[in-house]
């Protein structure tokens, strides 16, 4: 080679291994992007950091709730406290009740008992008044002394004998009637200490009915209390669960796309480096002549027809050629070479892609020509007959598209 040719040659791969690196260093739009679209979407760090903060709220809901049903059970406690205050103060109360009661039925039987003793006094008086009113019928007081049995003397013996026994009644109806009103009195006493029993009995009853229902609304409340502590605690396990799952599915998600990262990389570094190496062969023959079928994968070759008398390349022959050094054999064909990779649009080209040309731009079945891409909108290309191959730019009419091989 020429030194100018050399120096074309060093100016082409450099600017080839720039285009090279750069591609490497900032993948493709679609490499960053796919991935969102596929499956569901990756919990962000907001949405992690809200779900511990609700966790964080509902474990002060249940602080909270802890505390009210603290709160709750202590005033139960002195609830309960009050209400055996009142439950003993009402069996106290009953007891004296019973034995008022009890007092009040004696002094009903002892009234009864000295009413009884004073009708029967009240009999024998009157039985004696009759008999003494007998004694001394149709009689007068004189002739009763001198002709009664035992004379004046007998007379004045019954006489003192009446008066005797009349006192002693009168003695005995006193006593009686004393003792009635004793009793009387004793009865109307019981009767009001029964009365005021009674009441306070009712007092402590009513008492005790309130201190009990207090107790039970107080139950009834903490169960409440209870109830909402262990919604809440179900709750607090509910964004437990979740707050762990977001940060698992996050952490996942960050791993598996730091993966699909790192092998986006990795093959976009094998790509780029394939590529570098296809557009380095191509570039090592540039200035061999152009030979109609020329070409293989060992290098320049005889051609047919036109080219039977040179050793040299046709298009698709320095395509295929260039791919065999990175590993991709490829048809001397440029019908094939069209379909041996996916289509790349033209701004994103990378050094290595093959650039076709058509004669109708729509219509693949006219591609006539195809070139190695070098980077720079510039390809290496064997372009006809006469020619020799050479570096151009790719920007013509006829561009049709461009193909990476896969192979």
């Amino acid at each position: 080679m020429s030194s100018a040719r050399n120096a074309t040659l060093r100016l082409i791969v450099f600017s080839a291994g720039m285009a090279v690196g750069m591609s490497w260093l900032v993948p493709p739009v679609s490499a960053r992007t796919a991935h969102r679209a596929a499956g569901k979407p990756v919990p962000s760090a907001h949405d992690v950091e809200k779900s511990r903060q609700l966790v964080k709220d509902r474990a002060a809901d249940i602080g909270r709730t802890k505390a009210e049903l603290a709160q709750a059970d202590g005033e139960l406690d002195g609830l309960n406290a009050a209400a055996e205050a009142a439950v003993e103060r009402y069996n106290g109360e009953r007891l004296k009740l019973e034995r008022s009661q009890q007092n009040y039925r004696v002094m009903q039987q002892r009234l009864a008992e000295a009413t009884r003793r004073v009708g029967e006094a009240q009999d024998e008086l009157a039985a004696f008044a009759a008999r003494v009113y007998q004694d001394n019928t149709g009689y007068d007081r004189v002739s009763s002394a001198i002709s009664g049995r035992g004379g004046p003397q007998g007379f004045m013996d019954r006489a003192g004998m009446v008066e005797v026994l009349a006192g002693q009644r009168t003695a005995m109806v006193r006593r009686v009637e004393a003792s009635k009103t004793v009793a009387d009195v004793f009865r109307r006493q019981a009767q009001a200490a029964l009365q005021d029993q009674t009441a306070a009995t009712k007092s402590a009853e009513e008492a005790k009915g309130q201190a009990q229902a207090a107790v039970a609304a107080q139950q009834a409340s903490i169960q409440r209390i209870a109830d909402r502590k262990r919604a809440l605690q179900k709750r607090l396990g509910e964004a437990q669960a979740r707050a762990d799952r977001l940060a698992r599915e996050r952490e996942r998600a960050l791993e598996a796309r730091a993966a699909r990262k790192a092998r986006a990389g990795l093959k976009t570094a094998n790509v780029a480096r394939r590529g570098a190496v296809v557009a380095r062969a191509a570039l090592e023959w540039l200035g061999t002549p152009y030979s109609w079928g020329g070409g293989t994968f060992e290098g320049p070759s005889l051609g047919v027809d036109q080219g039977a008398g040179t050793v040299g390349f046709d298009c698709s022959g320095l395509s295929m050629y260039a791919w065999s050094k990175a590993g991709v054999l490829l048809d001397h064909w440029t019908g094939t070479q069209w379909t041996s990779g996916p289509h790349v649009p033209v701004d994103r080209l990378r050094p290595g892609d093959l650039v076709f040309f058509a004669t109708d731009t729509s219509n693949p079945d006219t591609i006539h020509h195809v070139g190695v891409y070098i980077g720079g909108g510039r390809m290496v290309e064997a372009p006809y007959t006469g020619a020799r191959v050479r570096v151009s730019s790719i920007r013509r009419s006829d561009l049709i598209g461009a193909t990476r091989p896969a192979g």
